[in-house]
């Protein structure tokens, strides 16, 4: 049965997130929770799969995205509010528990529900950003760097530079973001090059280069990469960030000390216990897990971690979304066929 996706709201006191949701009411939830700069509609690919397959699957606008709420400060972008609004969310499905899958910023939220309210994990998901369990923050991914790649003279921060970019210099990461945002959305959803393994990422010179575009004032424009989006798919994610800007998604690269914070006071010392999930990308070279031991500490804080590396870049869901939806359906059957209402 091939489901809708339909449009919905769902807003309490404190936030207003929008969300698509396709397959049957009564199904268990599945919720995909997108990350920096993208929308609800990065999952367009997973949401008609897990439906047909009897998942309530659900993906919402992410707090300064799209149709949900934004704030004007950069402390309103915290793991912790995020966390807040997708149990808000959870709670309006009338879902005691869900699955949670995550991707880039939206890892470390699924990360921190599984963290911090283990009760409300059927099990937990995330592609490219492994779990730091002290929270995902550069004190605690910098001594993982990959220092062949990344000698330490040349690249102190490795391929983790541009955070610290943003951190020096937000008004002008925004603004460059912003000057022509057709032609950023066009730069960044790329599919991945297996030729930059053991290269280093362009991240790793953001303040070298005076920003992410050499010191341009904006984006060059590239010709769009029909393997990620099409040219609805552009068209969708540059009306969404034209309407909202970039400072409240870049904002959350503003709350490294806040996430450490929140992070001391996971349950069980941050140990997850419940069924896991992570899908390395081979072919991107920020969040590299291949070759570095970034992925080191998750394999030490889950106690039930399977993974599986697909052959992509960064953008996964969009790049390989075949392969991703083998491997989330994968390890449903095998770790939660309890929860399987298909």
């Amino acid at each position: 049965m091939i489901h809708p996706i339909t449009e919905h709201v769902a807003k309490t006191a404190r936030h207003t997130t929008f969300y698509l949701a396709c397959g049957p009411a009564d199904g268990t939830p599945i919720i995909f929770v997108h990350g920096w700069p993208e929308l609800s509609l990065s999952w367009r690919h997973q949401l008609p799969v897990l439906a047909a397959l009897g998942f309530r699957a659900i993906a919402p606008d992410m707090r300064g995205y799209g149709r949900s709420s934004t704030y004007p400060t950069h402390a309103d972008y915290a793991l912790e509010h995020s966390v807040a609004d997708m149990l808000e969310l959870a709670d309006h499905l009338g879902a005691d528990r869900a699955i949670w899958v995550g991707h880039d910023w939206g890892a470390p939220v699924v990360w921190s529900i599984a963290s911090h309210h283990p009760e409300r994990c059927h099990g937990v998901a995330n592609l490219c950003v492994p779990y730091f369990a002290r929270g995902f923050a550069p004190e605690n991914f910098l001594p993982l760097v990959d220092r062949e790649v990344y000698p330490e003279s040349e690249y102190p921060a490795g391929q983790w530079d541009y955070q610290f970019y943003y951190m020096e210099n937000f008004a002008r990461a925004s603004a460059a973001f912003e000057a022509d945002v057709n032609a950023t959305v066009k730069a960044l959803f790329r599919k991945g090059n297996p030729a930059g393994r053991k290269k280093p990422s362009r991240t790793a010179t953001t303040r070298r280069d005076n920003g992410w575009f050499g010191g341009l004032p904006k984006c060059p424009d590239f010709p769009r990469d029909a393997d990620v989006l099409t040219e609805a798919d552009l068209a969708a994610y540059v009306a969404a960030l034209t309407r909202t800007g970039f400072a409240g998604p870049d904002a959350w690269y503003m709350n490294h000390t806040r996430n450490i914070a929140y992070a001391a006071h996971a349950k069980n010392n941050g140990r997850l216990a419940m069924p896991v999930l992570f899908l390395h990308a081979a072919h991107d070279y920020t969040c590299e897990t291949i070759d570095s031991r970034l992925a080191e500490p998750m394999r030490a804080d889950c106690a039930n971690l399977t993974e599986t590396t697909i052959p992509s870049g960064h953008w996964m869901a969009q790049e390989q979304p075949t392969a991703v939806n083998a491997a989330l359906t994968k390890w449903l059957a095998t770790t939660l066929p309890a929860v399987w209402t298909g």
